[in-house]
């Protein structure tokens, strides 16, 4: 297939860009459900003229159905769509940027999205599909999955759909969050997942963020306790990765910590702990659920993040060395081969 990627782009390049823009307006009204020919057209940055003509010619061509409320992609479409994939891959790239941060990293797989979330929705969408894609491989009978809370694995959670596949396993959140936005908390999305997949899940009532006094009370609780042992039983874990200062400022850290992890030049977060450039833990913030030693010992970590400007906060996370898998946009992956 790559020599014929590369013989069309030489003898084709107009067509390789025909096929990229239907490809992109089909993609993104999958993604989308429904929607309005303004509003895509807006969010494509395309004129209604030129999305009209294409619109036209891809409904006389039985991918998309066209009704009252808006377009939405046809059973034809969406197989088209999947046929499609791994071409779009090839043409844009994204198939030699996988290899290359797979080896790197020694990862089990890595998987990039085009776009970049930092400047479009609709990359966090598919960042989201290509997430619950990764959880249905690597999930096996009757597994405990821990999911973390965050906007990333909430939209994983909402890219899930029934699955006799996973009707034995239960999700469990990752640790404590009742400090965050309800749709965020681990929680909510470990909640969210069973119900769309048809699993079981636990759930874990505690803050955040916890004083040391209030931490080693908490601990005690039988009830606490127990669920606690359950989360650590996880095989798989299923997590997003935060800029350091993004996530202290969100989790209203105090000036001290705040000082400290400036001076130890943290630059990620993921399951409570914030890592420098080397991918040392410098900062753990006193939570109930995981613990490193666990991620160490979890079969399978899957890491799900994008935007560019997080490109360096997933190279550290990468060189804590314990992500199994890798699921990242064009906006990140391009940046990170650049500083790798």
């Amino acid at each position: 297939m790559r020599k014929i990627i590369d013989i069309q782009k030489q003898l084709l390049p107009d067509l390789t860009e025909v096929l990229n823009k239907r490809y992109t307006i089909l993609h993104h009204i999958l993604l989308s459900g429904v929607v309005g020919r303004r509003t895509l057209a807006s969010s494509l940055n395309m004129t209604e003229r030129v999305l009209r003509a294409e619109v036209n010619f891809l409904k006389a061509q039985g991918l998309l159905e066209i009704e009252t409320i808006g377009m939405r992609i046809s059973d034809s479409g969406k197989e088209l769509i999947e046929q499609l994939r791994p071409i779009m891959k090839e043409l844009l790239g994204l198939t030699d940027l996988e290899e290359q941060i797979k080896v790197r990293y020694g990862l089990k797989q890595v998987v990039i999205v085009p776009g970049d979330s930092d400047f479009s929705d609709y990359s966090k969408k598919e960042l989201g599909r290509a997430g619950a894609a990764m959880l249905l491989k690597y999930a096996a009978k009757e597994d405990i999955i821990a999911v973390a809370g965050g906007s990333t694995t909430s939209e994983i959670a909402n890219q899930l759909s029934a699955s006799t596949h996973l009707k034995g396993n239960l999700f469990v959140p990752a640790r404590g969050g009742l400090g965050e936005m309800l749709e965020l908390q681990a929680n909510t999305i470990a909640s969210n997942m069973a119900k769309r997949t048809g699993a079981g899940y636990r759930l874990l009532h505690v803050p955040d963020h916890l004083s040391e006094d209030a931490y080693q009370s908490l601990i005690q609780e039988p009830n606490i306790k127990e669920i606690i042992d359950v989360i650590r039983k996880s095989r798989m874990v299923v997590h997003g990765i935060g800029e350091a200062m993004v996530m202290a400022d969100r989790r209203k850290v105090d000036h001290t910590t705040r000082q400290i992890l400036e001076s130890e030049g943290a630059l990620a977060e993921a399951f409570g702990y914030y890592f420098n450039h080397r991918g040392e833990v410098v900062h753990q913030i006193p939570t109930i659920g995981l613990r490193i030693e666990d991620i160490v010992g979890t079969e399978v970590v899957i890491g799900v993040a994008g935007g560019s400007s997080k490109a360096e906060a997933i190279l550290a996370v990468l060189k804590f060395g314990h992500e199994d898998v890798l699921v990242i946009d064009e906006g990140a992956a391009t940046r990170m081969v650049e500083v790798m």
